[in-house]
């Protein structure tokens, strides 16, 4: 695309220049040229420049794109480093729609918690036989079933696959443990995903895995769903998501690849039915804490935390996933906590909110009424009921003389025109420990559209406090397993 847009721009300009020669040729009886031929050219002129210049930015962002996306990635002292984009961003390279409607950002997050908040399977094994293939077709429906929604508010990167490596863009999930991706030959059905399938059969480091495997074993852990097996004794996994989203196929074992390093033995799911909301991306890279997550599988290698920055979608940075080292001494910390939901998620205590510094009227119980979890893939943050009515209350009247707006079936408190134009109070999240964070007006609010912007907070009824990523956006946080603690330090993205 590169090469087309510039070369767009030269033939702009080759086009001028060739109307010049040829309208000197045409006029060589004269000296110079005519008075029409001037005039003519004068009229001219700011069309092509504009079309110079519209082809020079196109490029110019294109390539800032293209840097994004290839040049972050690399592996150091402190541990492994990758590029994460915005699931709506112009660079993300695979993009969802931009103009995905609020209402399916808010169908899926609700989907999404309601999954978060059950550790029941939802789903009986499915069999797949084998045939001259490496991979089988279905032999029985696979009943759908809620679970967490994926895709509309994940972030994506890349992932190196096989021998030889074959890179695929892959949507990050801090509230997932299992890996997959979409396998060729598709045997059922494959989602539209960017670049090429995975095939198997290409990697010289392949392996299906047994169903006498201890992994296959512990699939039901790290998906929620029971194994199968097929007929020529492979494990079976299948993925399913609140939204019907799903994910069935092979366990599998092959050689990941990250900033020129391998990476041995890693299980993954080789996906055989796929078919749901995933942007077009190729599959799901898990990070929650499970033994067969990406994260507990390379901390042997690389350290036992992560870190991650995710920017917004209109940034004209990229965020970033780090898995090693870090450096403590920017951050505030809070202990993970155990709680009553799934023990894979990420569980934190939440003590206090402010407004403008005067904290919220409600009682200090009401924050530790409900478990809490950090996620990386719910848009809208949760919060018990008695918060969020004083939040909105305290919001709405610091912004008294900003004009309101309707909302919707979820976002209540709205005002007219959009978070970056409005006086936006400081808004702060306190967790134990006394870490902070200190809300920007882009982590307060979140714009419906050009004319509408709303309270990026809702009332939950499902049991769960949730922080989700509009609040996390632009901070750096850190998820430090050893330790059993989040920390989390602002500007991360720059």
């Amino acid at each position: 695309m590169t090469h087309h847009i510039y070369d767009g721009k030269i033939r702009t300009n080759q086009w001028l220049t060739h109307y010049i020669r040829a309208t000197r040729t045409s006029s060589r009886s004269r000296s110079s040229l005519s008075a029409a031929n001037i005039m003519e050219l004068l009229l001219l002129l700011p069309f092509l420049l504009a079309c110079s210049l519209f082809f020079t930015v196109s490029t110019s962002s294109k390539d800032a794109c293209d840097s994004q996306i290839n040049d972050f990635q690399h592996l150091n002292s402190t541990g492994l480093h990758l590029t994460l984009h915005h699931p709506q961003s112009p660079c993300s390279p695979a993009p969802l729609p931009s103009d995905l409607p609020f209402s399916a950002v808010i169908a899926h997050d609700a989907a999404r918690i309601a999954r978060l908040t059950t550790k029941t399977p939802t789903s009986r094994p499915t069999s797949l036989h084998h045939d001259n293939n490496l991979a089988g077709s279905l032999a029985s429906t696979v009943p759908l079933a809620p679970g967490a929604s994926i895709g509309v508010g994940n972030y994506v990167t890349r992932l190196g696959l096989g021998t030889p490596a074959t890179m695929y863009t892959m949507v990050v999930d801090t509230g997932s443990s299992f890996t997959w991706l979409q396998c060729s030959p598709c045997s059922v059905s494959c989602h539209k995903q960017t670049g090429q399938l995975y095939d198997p059969r290409a990697s010289s480091t392949y392996t299906a895995v047994p169903c006498s495997a201890t992994q296959c074993s512990e699939l039901e852990s790290a998906t929620g769903q029971p194994h199968g097996c097929s007929r020529s004794n492979v494990c079976v996994y299948q993925a399913v998501y609140g939204d019907q989203s799903y994910s069935i196929g092979y366990l599998s074992k092959d050689t990941v690849f990250f900033a020129s390093t391998r990476f041995s033995g890693f299980y993954y799911g080789c996906g055989q039915d796929n078919e749901g909301l995933f942007g077009q991306s190729a599959g799901l890279i898990g990070l929650a804490r499970n033994k067969l997550s990406l994260f507990y599988q390379l901390a042997p290698s690389l350290g036992s935390s992560f870190s991650y920055c995710l920017p917004t979608s209109t940034s004209s940075s990229a965020g970033y996933l780090s898995i090693g080292s870090y450096n403590p001494g920017k951050y505030s910390f809070t202990p993970l906590v155990s709680s009553s939901l799934d023990g894979s998620l990420y569980s934190v205590s939440f003590t206090g909110m402010s407004v403008g510094g005067s904290p919220l009227a409600v009682s200090s119980s009401e924050y530790s009424s409900l478990p809490t979890i950090i996620d990386s893939g719910t848009v809208i943050t949760r919060l018990p009921k008695a918060v969020y009515t004083a939040l909105s209350k305290a919001v709405a009247a610091a912004m008294g003389g900003t004009p309101r707006a309707t909302g919707d079936s979820l976002l209540d408190t709205c005002f007219k025109g959009q978070a970056s134009k409005l006086r936006v109070p400081a808004v702060n999240m306190v967790f134990a420990g006394g870490a902070t964070l200190k809300l920007a007006a882009g982590n307060v609010l979140y714009d419906l559209d050009e004319s509408r912007t709303c309270l990026a907070f809702a009332a939950t009824d499902l049991g769960v406090t949730i922080i989700g990523n509009t609040q996390q956006q632009t901070f750096s946080f850190v998820y430090d397993v050893t330790q059993s603690r989040i920390g989390f330090a602002p500007g991360g993205c720059s």
